[in-house]
């Protein structure tokens, strides 16, 4: 046995069916990633009891090594039985003025020129702003790998990019109650929840923005290494591929994508607008001089917080100073409880520790 497949069997699979129909063009996807997927649009035919009318292509160089053309006969399958694929075409029907198909140089959601990197079959879109990408790029931004903004995911990130409140990831931090409050679903506590959370999230560390982004290979571990190296992000925009490469974990292809993305003025208005808007930028101002009010204080965090999460709170404590332990003892400072808080709320009764709310400890950090 291996996994789940046992050697010692075989298993017989019908050919998958397979027809025949025209290649109508080829048209180009933008994927959240930014990558650009050439798909077929087909004369629809029946394949199996279903009819298909578009069928992937996979990459470019699928393309070009099958010689796929606009207006050809194609030969296509659903593989699987269940995702349609063009095989190849039936080259004795291809029309005489059939030309050999190529990516675009462009964009063709945003118009921004896209790169391949060496090495790589994928061809990507590295403008952020890109629209084709934004409602995926919102949704990875306010995760919580990433910002972990509480309580906006993907229906947020599609309503409000519907509606015309965000463009790119930073309008994130411009929303306003007004509009909010005028649509349906959003009453005015779920409101002043989500403006906090916004809020509260631009304390985040600066790597977590970085990873937050969406740069092709910047994960939290990359975006961590990056940010102790560099210190901003604005120093990280400025970096050569050359002295990307001499960070710990950076090879030349993720050299290049990082110094590829911060390449495009877009991007770089992009950064700049976070920053304007209070975001953090810069390991330095993640936990400012000056703003230690909670220094040599201790506290535990209980129960479900109006508005911020548990790791929310404790970055919170975190950026002024404070320190956050799992468990009440004699030196707890605060206890910070929430609706359903509990053995540890009873503990800190006990103990006589002094027990705040969220509101309490905002005010506290506030000075």
């Amino acid at each position: 046995m291996v996994g789940n497949a046992p050697r010692s069997m075989i298993a017989y699979k019908y050919p998958a069916a397979e027809a025949v129909t025209r290649l109508k063009r080829i048209v180009v996807n933008v994927g959240r990633t930014g990558t650009l997927n050439p798909l077929a649009e087909l004369e629809p035919v029946r394949i199996g009891g279903v009819t298909v009318s578009h069928a992937t292509l996979h990459n470019a160089d699928y393309v070009a090594e099958h010689d796929i053309r606009e207006g050809d006969t194609v030969t296509v399958k659903r593989a699987g039985e269940v995702i349609p694929q063009v095989l190849g075409p039936v080259l004795e029907l291809r029309p005489a003025d059939a030309q050999p198909w190529r990516m675009p140089e462009r964009c063709p959601a945003c118009g921004e020129p896209v790169e391949r990197v060496e090495g790589e079959v994928a061809t990507y879109c590295v403008n952020a702003a890109c629209p084709a990408q934004l409602v995926r790029s919102v949704e990875h931004f306010v995760s919580k790998g990433a910002m972990d903004i509480e309580g906006f995911g993907i229906r947020q990130a599609e309503l409000f990019v519907e509606k015309g409140l965000i463009r790119d990831v930073a309008d994130i931090y411009y929303l306003t109650a007004e509009p909010l409050l005028e649509m349906e679903g959003f009453a005015e506590k779920k409101v002043g929840n989500l403006l906090a959370a916004i809020e509260a999230s631009k304390l985040r560390p600066p790597d977590r923005l970085l990873a937050a982004l969406g740069i092709q290979g910047v994960g939290g571990v990359n975006a961590q290494t990056l940010m102790d190296h560099f210190r901003s992000l604005e120093a990280l925009a400025a970096a050569t591929p050359d002295e990307l490469k001499q960070v710990p974990g950076v090879g030349p292809k993720l050299a290049e994508s990082i110094a590829g993305w911060f390449s495009h003025e877009p991007n770089r208005r992009l950064v700049e607008k976070l920053r304007a808007a209070g975001v953090c930028t810069t390991m330095d101002a993640a936990q400012p001089a000056g703003t230690q009010e909670l220094q040599g204080l201790t506290f535990v965090i209980t129960g479900t917080l109006p508005s911020l999460s548990r790791e929310q709170a404790t970055e919170l404590i975190q950026a002024h100073g404070g320190k956050v332990t799992g468990s009440v003892s004699g030196n707890t400072s605060y206890v910070v409880a929430g609706e359903k808080a509990g053995s540890k709320l009873d503990k800190a009764h006990k103990l006589k520790v002094e027990v705040i709310d969220e509101a309490e400890l905002r005010r506290m950090v506030s000075g």
